[in-house]
Parts: C-alpha cells; structure tokens; sequence
C-alpha cells in the first residue's frame, strides 16, 4: 500500500471543487426570477395596479389591460434570463464531469473534478485542464519544466514560466521511478487565505525539520492548460469557489449613465403627478356625486355610500385608469436599443484591427448613450499612447554619448540580431579594441542584469523578457558582443566577444512599480563578487556613491535624450566583501520565508544592499507613438473634450510624449502644478479668521483670464500623494482620540483645520487642472489614477471615460464612468476589466464621435417621443372625465388600452432608438464641435421632459375636443347620428394612432425602408385588429371581453367621421410642420459641402509640426513593466521558450518539478 500525507493547516473552511455559477434550478427558477424582477420598482408598481383590479369597486379597467403587458414584459426578461442561466448549467456541468487522475488507495484513479478534495494528489498529462489551484510536486521533464498555458486565466497570449525551488528534494526522494513504490511524506504546509489576486501566493512548508518559501511560482493556477509536459503531480491547495479564478469572478461595480438617473427621476416625478391628477379628479368626483349624481334618479346604483368614500373609491379608479403614464415597456425598450447599438459597435469594420486580427467591442450594453457625453479622458502612456515597442537608440557611458550614424552589424557578429541598427561606428570601435573599461562594463552590466529567458531554437536565440524595454536593452548588448546564452538556478552565460563565461548567480533583487529598480549579485570567475543595478535616474542617483564619476556628464546627456521622447535608464555597479554578502544573505533568506508581508520585508533587505553605487552611464530607448494618435487628440480637443495623461514615467518624459502626440502644443502654457498649489495653500492660510470659520470666499481663477494662451498643467505622483493620502492617514490616526479633540476644541472655540484643509486642496487641485487644456500627471501609481478619477466625478459631476492596455490601469478603468482597454502588448487585464475595448486608441474618436454621438442622440429622440406618446394617449381619458361626472370610466376601448403600447407604436420608435442620424460618420469626424450637445446635456433634461408634457397635454387636447365637437350634434347620411360613445373611442383612437406615428416620421432624421415599413406597417397593425376583435364573430366566441360589436365599421363608413379624424391629425401636427419642412438646422448641416472645403483649406494652413526638436530642455525616463519580472523563475534553473506549431497562440509557463 501507498500513503502520502500531507497535513494541512487552515484558518478558514475547506470547499468543495465543483463550481455552481448558475443561478435557477428548474424549481427555483420560476419564484426566484419573478423575485429579482419584483424587486424594480415599475414591476412592483403595476402589479399592485393589477391586484387593485381585481377589487370590484375601483377596478375600473378589465385585468387583462394591465396584466397582458405585465406578463409581456417579465416573459421577455425571463426568457433572456433562462437562455443565459442554461448557457451556464451547460458549462458548469461539462467542467465538473471532466476527468482527472486522483492518487486514492494508493493508486492514480480517475475521478471528476467535482470530487477533488483540498490535499489530493492529482497526476495531469499534457493538454490537461488544471482542474483547482495545485501546488506543483514533480514533472516528467529532465530539467524540471512544466509549460503552463494561460490564456483562459488571465487573457495573454505569451508563454510564461514558472518554478519550484524544492525541486532538488523532491526529485530523488517525493516520487520514485515507475518500478519503485512511492514513499510516505508528511509535511506541513502554511498558506495565505483564499483570495482574488492572480499574481501573488504566499505559504510556506515544514518539510524534513526545514521550511521553505512558497510563492506563485510554485503554484499551476485553476483555468490553465499543460503544454508541452508529458505528466506532473501536485497537490490541491485551493479547490472550487476557493481558486483563484473563481474568486475573480464575483461582480463589477454597475455602472449607470447619466441618463439612466435622468429617467428614473423623470418616472418619479410622473407617478406623483399621477397621484396629484388622481387625487384632484377624485376630489371633482366627491363634489359632483354632492351636486348632481346624488340627485339624477337615473344615476341610482343601489348603494348607500358617501360622496368622499365615492371619492376615495375614484381615486384608486383613477390610479388604475391614469397607470400608462408610468411607461411599463420603457425599460425594456431601453435595453433592445442599447443591445443593439452595442451591436453596430462590434460589426465595425472602421474599429477593426487587421495586424491582430482584432475588432471593436462592446463588453457591455448598458453605457453606450454615456459615450456621447464624456468630458474627460484619462490615458496610459506606454501601449496607450504609445506601441509599446522598444528600440535601444543612443546611451552614454562615463560622460561619452553614442548614437550619431546608422550601423550594421552583421559583418563581425554572427549572434546580431538582422533587425537592429545602432547610429554610432566609435562605440563598435571601442569595444572590438577592448581598451575602454567602462564601455565593457556597460554591456556586460546589460547582457547579466535582467530577467530575460533564452531559447535556441535552430541556431537562432529567442529572447523572451517581462517588458520590451528589457528584451531591447539585452538586444543591444547582443548585438555589441555581449550575449546572453543561457540561465541555469544559480549561473548565468554569456559569450563576451570571442569567449564564454559562466557567472554564479547568488541573489536576483527582482523589479516591482514602487522600487523602479532590479539588481543581481554575481560572483566573477576570479572570486569578486559585484552587484549590477539598472533603474529609473530617480531611484538611482540618491542610491549612487559620493566618490561615483560622470553625474554631471550623465545628466546632461539625460537632458538631451529627452529631447528626442527617449525613455533612459541609468546603470551603475557595487563591489561587495564576501562578509558583507554573507551576512544579508541571511537576512534575505529570513525575508523569504516571512508569511505575512513577505514584499514589504524583501524590499527592506534589498534597500539595505543597494546603496553606494558607482555609474557607470545610461541607456536611451525609444517608444514610437501608435499611428493617428496626434490627430485623434486633435480631434478630441476639437470636441472640447479634455485630455488627462496618467503615467508612471518622469515629469519630462510625459511632457515630451505630450508634445509628440499633440496633447501639448506650442501656443500652450506649461504650468507646473506644485507651485501654484503651494501658493493658494499659503494664502489660505493668511486669511482672517471670519472666511475660515466657514464662510466662503470666491474662489479666484488660478491662470488670468486676460492670458490668451492656452493653459497645460504637469504635476508629479509625490505630491498627489500628499493630497490624495494625507487625510486618510490623519483620521486613521486621530479615530481614536476622536471625543478628546471633539471637546478640546468645542470649549476652545477653535477649528481642527485638518480635514478641511485637505477637503480644500483637493478642490484646488481639481479646479486648477480643469481650467487646463490639458494636463499631464506623472510618477503616479495605479491606485493614484484612481484616485484622480475619482475627484474629477467627485468635485465637476464630469462624464469620465479612462483608457489603457495594462494590469496597472485596471483601477482606473474600473473607476470611470466608462473604461476602455486597448489589447496591446501587456497582455489582456485591462480588455477583461473594461467596458468597450479595441487595439488602437485612434479607434476612440470613432467611439465617442460617431458611435457615442449617434447613441446619445438616439437614445434622447427615444425617450422624448415615449413620454410625449405617452402623455398624450393617457391625457385623453383626464379631458372625457370632465364630461362623465369624474367617474373612472376610460375614453377608450379597453383591448385598445392593452396594445397601444405593445403593438400599435411601439416599433416606429424603437427603429429611430437603433438607426436614426443627423448627418452620417464622416461628417461626424469633421465637424468634432457636433459632440457639444452631449456634454452639455442638452438633448433631454427636464426642460425636454416638460416640453414632451405639454406636448401631449397639446395633442391630447386635440384628438379629444375635436372628436367631442365633430359628435356633439351630428347627422350621417342615413339620417342616423352615430354620436355615441363607442364610435367616439373608435375615432380618437385612430386619431391618436395616426398622430403619434406621422410625428415620429417628422422627427425621424434618417430614413429607410425600414422605417417607412414600420410607421405604415403599426398603423395597418391596428385597423387590422381593430376590426378583426369589433366583430360579431368574436363576440359570440368571448361576449363579456369583446363589447364593440361591429362599431369600427359602422363608424368609419361615415365620410364626416373620416373628415374629422384627418382634422384632427392636421390640427395636432400643425405646430409642428413648419419647423420640419423648414428646419432651424445648425450651420453645419445645412452647409455641408462648403463647411468641408473651408475645413479642409484651414487644416492645410495650420498642418506644422507637432514637435520640434531643440526648443526645450526635457528629460526622458525609463519606465519598467508594471509587472513582476522572471527573478523567481530564473532562481530554478529554467527558461522559457516560445513553442511553434499548433501552440502559437497559447500561453506557457515553467513550473518546475523533479
């Protein structure tokens, strides 16, 4: 018999490994979904009407008016929720049954996944499925390596790598060769709790007396693949809703558009104008039953009830009568529109990226009119703005600048690289004739110090690195004699001009966003052991030695790379004592095996090593900026749409990029932040007493208004920091002491000026940058553009849209109002978190301009023409109730009432919601001032929403007076007056129906046939019922729900009927022609061809350069990935390698093993 155990020690409780995302079963389903749909306020509020109905002294209205399209509507909504929830039961159900071999009674056996236990064994073969989170034991492969594919956990399409530091152990002793029994093991293992983040595990084991770090390299993560590795076994650390990738899948914050809060107020405001309307006609009716009902003999019903209960009782009628004012289909109506211009956006061949293979899409359905509103946009740099693809162009070296003329390689390097070029012959020159130190020592420094992994594939080395500034810079040194071969665990080789050496690896101090920095400890040949530094100039020149060389020279050539947009990076070197080594190295080895805060005590250590530095001199990489970026900023300010520019890079850097894509330009104003906060600060502080116990002083502009430059703000991440976090720590700190100052200061009579003082310079800050063009913010962390964002919505109630490509924008598009992810070379982290997402950002004029423009004006119309439909269909029966003694009874017939919202209008203006346009895309794009309307929120607010009131209190007035003229004292042609009430509802419904269509025609801007279609096809919809249920034969068939028996033909045969229905159309859209035939269009529109020369003739004029070289003094720097790098990974021994064939697109990670 076989046994491994393995003790496990928990603080939380273990879970199953079957997932459950499905939401119904097929008993829950039912009284569940009607549970979630009840829980919307107009679901609730109409089957509170239908109950009324069923009350026999109120129920003015039969039930079947009010259920039928109640039943309509959660019918929809259920069926689409069925359709997603099965999709869901089909998936879980075919992951739960997968097979996986599980070690049980000694002996792999297979069993499903949902029988996995935490502490199983589990043995998986190539192109397995990982089926929990596994702590890896051994691989098949001689070296360890178990290629993982990680496309399905986080997006990428890029093989990663991953390890396992107790490999030597476990190889010889955990499992033994086939023909050997394996032996018992017990060990302990620790470990964090369960948890969403993706890129972090922390844990150690207790293993043989001794215990070893674990971390995410020693993990295969549920929702990974196994390539290119015959069998591995690990353990079951995390299983089921435990895994990580499970713990992802909780919920997003909702999102919801401006207008989505307009409307739901607007409802608000019309259930109460429902009830003011109820309650004042149920008050006439009290006084008319005192008047005159009381007395007419012929009005006798046979109850003994007082005019103010008839009162009451009419109020409810009135409810019930008057409820089509409250729109039950507009919700569902808004999501079929919404569906489909989400749609229009994926089916954009515009937005399709062909290089990729990648197109335009909507990851969501419920944004699109916001898109039409955004007054601020928050971009990434790097892969943004930028390709976010690296070429080493110039560096200095102990005070030389290289990088003059164009340089081949090829000719005396048989590892160059054939794509590379350098500008400089003298620095091939130095080092081919080894005499210039410093200039070798540079490209070993860069050729050692990195996290690059190396491949052979057919005599050719693939490089593979965490960021492309590293793959650039090992490149370079490459192709300059340095070349990178091969890694092991504990040595790393390079061929340097004519000779291999091997170096041993003691320590790799790996890169992360706060150090900026990555280190190596190597030990030379000869016994030296030195540390190689590469980082951000920031980190590294208050790291460097005083007796270090070149720190003037090496600045100046900082300035001067800047100039041309380069990113830098400086290097530098340390000579350390073997004493002085050994005795961190313990240190390091104790931070290693910390459980809790295992980042933040590592980073200590290294803080401890990286000190005293000699440079040695800089590297200078460019970053081109992505094809139509200058022209799609351009064309955005044009749209008064500001432009925000959160980064990590250096304050020159930003400023440079910000010049090269236009966001800055030459007639701009350059203001740096931090002294002009200060400044205000300080005058804050200087005012009397009276303005800082609370009453206000007008907030003075911070840039004159007499300035007719255009203003452009820069300020750096250290002092957002102070502004952003200050408070936050002070309350933390002063909780605790809260009642002391509370009273202290209470019986002082003093002011604790902290939070208010901070609640001010927030202000500051965000006034200031606003009344800026454009503003570029650096140096600040992913959680700082959040936090920029968030002031933005917090203190201008602005639109907000962020856009980005990498892990470290995730915040920022989660926070906006809309979050856009561009696939670039970072992997897919911000597509999976965003809203819309595409490959390019010139994609995002598209975007807002044509697709956001089109989606808001769309959706206004909509909403406009519903409410005014509405109102107008609705109003009729307030106007008959003055002529029926205030009793409830309706002016219509009742199936009428049912459909007119179902069938009768409801197509013409869902077709205007999904195609109608002013002018079409290319006009769109030239005239970007079109876009204003939308922020400014012109096109519906409640000054349209009282206009669409009064408009069908107009129509209603109308189609009911006439109607009631035209029937007052009449006389058709056989001498019969058809002047009763039925023929009177026969001729206002068709009035009303005629009327509503035909005003939807005049508001439609773009028509189709379509269109034309629907409009004609509603109105033929409802003559074809109407006659069909007015005749006798349904009557016999349903006597009691059908009781206009033949009134639809005998009243429309009457000439003077038909004469009266076209007046009263006429009467009702009077108003209205002239303004549609003769319409008060914009400039543009009614001036198309000609706006377009003129257009075109200024854009020629004014076409300059967007940056010129030499103007201004900015440096440039460099800027890592904002991921980890492969030090952990190198720490095993193992190197990735991209795999050809069927698994090009897939992701592998090393995980080592035995």
């Amino acid at each position: 018999m076989i046994s491994c155990g393995i003790h496990w020690v928990f603080v939380f409780s273990l879970q199953g490994n079957g997932i459950k995302t499905y939401k119904y079963n097929v008993l829950t389903f039912l009284p569940l979904n009607l549970y979630e749909q009840f829980k919307r306020v107009a679901n609730l509020y109409f089957l509170a009407l239908l109950i009324l109905q069923s009350i026999p002294d109120i129920a003015t209205l039969p039930w079947y008016t009010t259920l039928i399209p109640l039943v309509v509507v959660l019918g929809v909504t259920a069926i689409k929720d069925l359709v997603d929830d099965l999709a869901r039961h089909r998936m879980d159900k075919e992951i739960n049954n997968r097979k996986c071999e599980v070690l049980l009674n000694g002996r792999f056996q297979e069993s499903k996944w949902m029988d996995i236990q935490v502490g199983d064994v589990v043995r998986l073969k190539k192109n397995d499925f990982i089926p929990a989170d596994i702590f890896l034991l051994s691989t098949s492969n001689p070296n360890s390596l178990c290629y993982v594919e990680t496309a399905e956990l986080d997006g990428q399409v890029s093989f990663n790598k991953m390890s396992l530091q107790l490999m030597t152990y476990f190889q010889t002793t955990l499992l033994s060769p086939p023909s050997c029994p394996l032996i018992s093991h017990v060990a302990l293992i620790e470990c964090e709790e369960p948890n969403n983040r993706l890129d972090k595990f922390a844990g150690t084991m207790l293993w043989q007396g001794q215990r070893y770090p674990l971390n995410l390299d020693n993990m295969l993560l549920r929702g990974c693949k196994i390539r290119n590795t015959d069998v591995c076994h690990g353990l079951v650390i995390f299983a089921g809703a435990d895994s990580k990738i499970m713990r992802n899948g909780g919920k997003t914050r909702f999102k919801r558009t401006k207008i989505d809060e307009l409307m739901n107020y607007m409802v608000y405001t019309i259930f109460v104008l429902l009830l003011l309307v109820s309650a004042g006609l149920a008050i006439g009716h009290a006084f008319w039953y005192d008047d005159i009902g009381s007395k007419a003999w012929y009005l006798y019903d046979n109850k003994n009830q007082s005019s103010s209960y008839r009162g009451f009782l009419s109020f409810w009628g009135y409810i019930i009568v008057l409820n089509t004012m409250v729109p039950i289909s507009l919700y569902v109506s808004v999501e079929v529109i919404r569906l489909g211009q989400s749609k229009f956006i994926n089916w954009d061949l515009q937005m399709y990226y062909p290089e990729k293979d990648t197109p335009a899409k909507a990851r969501t359905t419920t944004l699109n009119e916001q898109l039409g509103q955004i007054q601020y946009i928050f971009s990434d740099k790097t892969g943004t703005l930028t390709q976010n693809i690296m070429e080493f162009k110039k560096c200095t070296i102990a005070g030389h600048s290289y990088g003059t003329d164009l340089l081949h390689f090829t000719l005396w390097n048989r590892y160059a690289d054939r794509k590379f070029q350098f500008m400089d012959h003298s620095l091939v020159a130095c080092i081919r004739s080894k005499k210039d130190q410093d200039v070798l020592e540079f490209f070993k420094l860069l050729s050692l110090c990195h996290t690059v992994m190396v491949e052979h594939n057919e005599g050719d080395l693939v490089y593979q690195a965490a960021s492309p500034d590293e793959e650039a810079l090992v490149t370079a040194a490459r192709n300059f004699g340095y070349v990178f071969l091969s890694r092991t665990q504990d040595a790393i080789t390079i061929r340097e001009m004519d000779k291999e050496t091997t170096y041993e690896m003691l320590a790799l101090l790996d890169f992360n966003s706060d150090r900026k920095r990555m280190s190596i400890i190597l030990k030379f040949p000869d016994g030296r052991i030195r540390l190689y530094c590469k980082g951000a100039d920031t980190v590294i020149y208050e790291r460097l030695s005083r007796h270090s060389k070149h720190k003037e020279s090496t600045q100046a050539a900082l300035d001067l790379f800047a100039n041309e947009t380069l990113r830098t990076l400086c290097l530098c070197y340390k000579d350390i004592s073997t004493d002085e080594y050994e005795a961190w190295s313990r240190k390091h080895k104790e931070a290693q095996l910390t459980t809790a805060n295992r980042d933040t005590a590592l980073d200590r250590v290294y803080e401890q090593i990286e000190n005293n530095l000699m440079l040695i001199g800089a590297t200078a990489i460019e970053d081109k900026l992505q094809d139509g970026v200058p022209e799609t900023i351009a064309k955005l300010a044009k749209a008064e749409i500001k432009i925000w520019v959160l980064t990590g890079d250096k304050k020159e850097t930003a400023e440079n990029i910000g010049y090269s894509c236009s966001l800055l330009t030459d007639d701009m104003q350059i203001h740096y932040g931090e002294d002009k906060l200060r400044l205000r600060q300080a005058n804050r502080r200087n005012e009397t007493s009276s303005f800082r116990r609370g009453r206000k002083k007008p907030a003075e502009p911070f840039f004159p208004q007499e300035n007719k430059n255009k203003n452009a703000l820069i300020i750096t991440g250290g002092w957002l920091v102070s502004s952003l976090q200050l408070l936050r720590k002070i309350q933390n700190f002063l909780f605790p002491f809260f009642f002391f100052f509370f009273f202290f200061f209470f019986f002082l009579n003093l002011r604790f000026s902290f939070p208010t003082s901070q609640h001010y310079t927030n202000i500051d800050f965000v006034d200031m940058a606003c009344e800026c063009e454009a503003v570029i913010c650096c140096r600040v962390t992913p959680k700082q553009k959040a936090n920029v964002v968030s002031l933005v919505k917090k203190y201008k109630k602005a639109v907000t849209l962020s856009i980005g490509d990498g892990a470290n924008d995730v915040n920022m598009i989660k926070t906006a109002d809309i979050g856009v992810g561009i696939s670039g070379q970072e992997g897919m982290q911000a597509v999976m978190s965003s809203d819309y997402a595409f490959a390019q950002f010139r994609y995002l004029q598209r975007l807002l301009l044509v697709h956001g423009r089109w989606s808001y004006i769309r959706m206004c119309k909509f909403l406009r023409y519903f409410f005014f439909k509405n109102f107008a269909f609705t109003l009729v029966h307030f106007w008959y109730s003055f002529f029926s003694g205030f009793s409830s009874q309706v002016a219509y017939e009742d199936w009428f009432i049912t459909l007119y919202n179902l069938c009768y209008s409801s197509l013409p203006v869902l077709l205007v919601g999904l195609l109608d346009q002013d002018v079409n895309d290319k006009l769109s794009l030239k005239f970007p001032k079109l876009y204003l309307p939308g922020q400014q929120g012109t096109l519906f607010n409640y000054k349209n929403f009282f206009s669409s009131l009064f408009h069908g209190i107009f129509v209603s007035l109308i189609i009911f007076f006439i109607p009631y003229g035209a029937f007052l004292q009449t006389m058709g042609q056989d001498g019969e007056a058809p002047s009763d009430y039925q023929s009177f509802a026969v001729v206002t419904a068709s009035s009303l129906i005629f009327t509503v269509n035909l005003q939807i025609s005049l508001d439609t801007s773009y028509w189709t046939f379509v269109n034309c279609f629907a409009v004609l096809g509603s109105i033929a919809i409802y003559f074809g019922i109407m006659f069909d249920i007015q005749s006798a034969g349904i009557h016999v068939l349903f006597t009691s729900a059908f009781t206009f028996t033949g009134v639809a033909s005998n009243a429309l045969r009457q000439p003077y009927l038909w004469l009266t229905i076209i007046l009263t159309v006429g009467i009702s859209l009077l108003p209205f022609l002239l303004p549609a035939f003769f319409p008060i269009m914009p400039q543009i529109q009614r001036n198309r061809k000609k706006y377009e020369k003129q257009m075109e003739e200024e854009e020629e004029k004014k076409r300059v350069p967007a940056f010129q070289r030499g103007q201004r003094s900015r440096r440039s720097a460099y800027a890592f990935s904002h991921s980890r790098g492969y030090a952990d990974l190198i720490a095993s021994g193992r190197s990735i390698r991209r795999l050809k064939g069927p698994y090009t697109w897939g992701d592998s990670c090393t995980v080592g093993g035995d």
